[in-house]
């Protein structure tokens, strides 16, 4: 791209790599994530003549509220105006290729055959994109084909975040995470504005600029720009490290998640949520996850709800491992109840989640002093509840009553 006098910030020189069908870019506002593919867009076709690219969204009634605009904006910047025609809905490139835009609503499993030519699609506002709409594009996109993705997050159950975010991404990708900060051409005017959010919109900030998934509760009582600031790539030595767990009500059928969580304390009184490996399953499953986690991080302990399950939740878990050291713990109090002294060590900088683990912070995001706002159980959240519960038994009972919640630690449990 630099003879084309067009600088690349370095965050996105991942994307510039060969032989990859599927490129994106998430984060916030600022990133520059949209004027990279654009101008990406424009490089290819003067690169390779005849090239023929579609942009879609999810929805499209208008031109204006395609990439149009910015792609035009791209070409006089890139000053190739003289290689292209810019027409009222398409513009055309070197070579007899085109750009063309179009709403993947509104095609069919017949209509998207007429875009089995086309050799680049550029997915803008990917955020919004429909699993029906995915499922119809990518074996549409054939013949040495790129599919390039650009969002901000929403959701982790956004079918785009779980194509390229998930835990099996497909073959060829390459996807970095873009934020201001990674923009060395970000303006004075978007500064003050992110400035002024911070200040002033906190529920939305980590959102809107550092592209953390979309608060859903008024009046969360964990914080999403408190999450991304005490966030870790790794965590210290650690002096305890337990497996917490929240088993579904049921389910030899495997249809309930079992909230699965791993959490450790250092030296300096400070926790880290270090996994997050919850699943659907028979009990048999989630006991077999959680030793093996037990494992893994060398835990001490495995902190399991028995509420629903009593006595079975730690025969299951001694029919995988014998012996294992099980924590057995009774709620007496509600969901959210049993969250606030968690969240007010959240709120003082003393918990550190290491890595993302999106589905368990879009749950934690979930809880207000009022109650639990989600869909569903927060199986995950509960699972974190109970490992930094007992890993910080003094601080959270105080925090929360003065009667301990944690009635029965059972036989060979931990306290004993």
């Amino acid at each position: 791209m630099s003879s084309l006098d067009i600088q690349v910030p370095r965050v996105f020189v991942p994307l510039l790599a060969d032989g990859m069908r599927y490129k994106g870019a998430w984060g916030g506002r600022g990133s520059g994530k949209s004027w990279f593919f654009a101008g990406y867009i424009i490089w290819r076709c003067v690169k390779e003549p005849g090239l023929r690219v579609v942009c879609v969204r999810e929805v499209q009634k208008t031109l204006r509220e395609s990439a149009k605009r910015l792609l035009e904006d791209t070409i006089k910047a890139m000053d190739v105006g003289h290689l292209f025609e810019v027409l009222a809905d398409s513009i055309k490139t070197p070579g007899g290729g085109i750009i063309i835009f179009q709403g993947m609503q509104d095609h069919t499993a017949e209509s998207i055959k007429s875009l089995e030519g086309f050799r680049l699609c550029w997915w803008e506002e990917a955020q919004t994109a429909s699993d029906r709409s995915i499922e119809l594009l990518r074996p549409t996109m054939r013949s040495g084909s790129e599919i390039l993705f650009s969002w901000n997050p929403r959701n982790a159950n956004d079918p785009v975040d779980k194509l390229l975010r998930g835990p099996e991404q497909p073959a060829r990708s390459v996807v970095v995470k873009a934020n201001w900060s990674d923009n060395p051409f970000f303006p004075r005017e978007l500064e003050e504005e992110r400035q002024f959010d911070m200040k002033t919109n906190r529920d939305r900030y980590s959102h809107i600029w550092e592209g953390a998934y979309e608060p859903a509760a008024v009046g969360a009582i964990f914080d999403r720009v408190n999450l991304a600031q005490n966030r870790r790539d790794e965590a210290p030595e650690l002096d305890r490290v337990v497996v917490g767990i929240d088993p579904a009500v049921s389910s030899e059928s495997g249809s309930d998640m079992h909230g699965v969580v791993v959490a450790g304390r250092c030296t300096a009184g400070h926790g880290y949520v270090i996994h997050d490996g919850s699943l659907r399953g028979s009990p048999r499953q989630w006991a077999e996850r959680a030793v093996a986690l037990y494992d893994a991080y060398e835990a001490d302990a495995i902190v399991i709800e028995v509420n629903q399950g009593g006595d079975m939740c730690r025969h299951t878990l001694h029919s995988v491992r014998p012996g294992l050291r099980v924590v057995e713990v009774r709620a007496t109090r509600g969901k959210h109840v049993r969250a606030e002294p968690i969240a007010a060590l959240y709120s003082l900088g003393r918990v550190h989640h290491v890595g993302t683990m999106p589905e368990l912070e879009d749950q934690l995001c979930l809880f207000t002093s009022g109650g639990y706002e989600g869909a569903g159980s927060p199986d995950r959240a509960d699972a974190l509840v109970w490992s930094l519960t007992e890993l910080f038994p003094g601080m959270v009972r105080k925090a929360a009553d003065p009667t301990p919640e944690v009635v029965d630690y059972g036989a060979g449990g931990w306290m004993g």
